[in-house]
């Protein structure tokens, strides 16, 4: 039998009811506290009055810090092959 939890959580004033797996519950309450609490800066900050585009909002703000993340990562990844190269080559030439 599978080990599964049942939970409802309040995004922009609805409630979802999900089943989920025990080890999802805390990401998944931190996932709507995080997006109600960009609805709330969006309407305080910028006069949104529709919960939809208060969500869209947020799902562009999320999805591009996300986005952001991933290619600044892969930034990273490029220095450090760029470095590793160059360390692998002044070896080669000290043979």
């Amino acid at each position: 039998m599978s080990n599964k939890l049942k939970i409802k959580l309040s995004v922009a004033n609805r409630v979802y009811p999900l089943t989920i797996s025990p080890s999802q519950e805390e990401g998944l309450r931190l996932a709507a506290q995080q997006i109600n609490n960009l609805i709330k800066k969006f309407e305080q900050n910028y006069s949104v009055q529709d919960k939809q585009d208060a969500l869209a909002m947020c799902a562009l703000q999320i999805a591009s810090s996300k986005k952001q993340e991933s290619l600044d990562e892969k930034n990273i990844l490029n220095d450090v092959e760029v470095k590793i190269s160059e360390l692998i080559k002044s070896f080669d030439q000290t043979d």
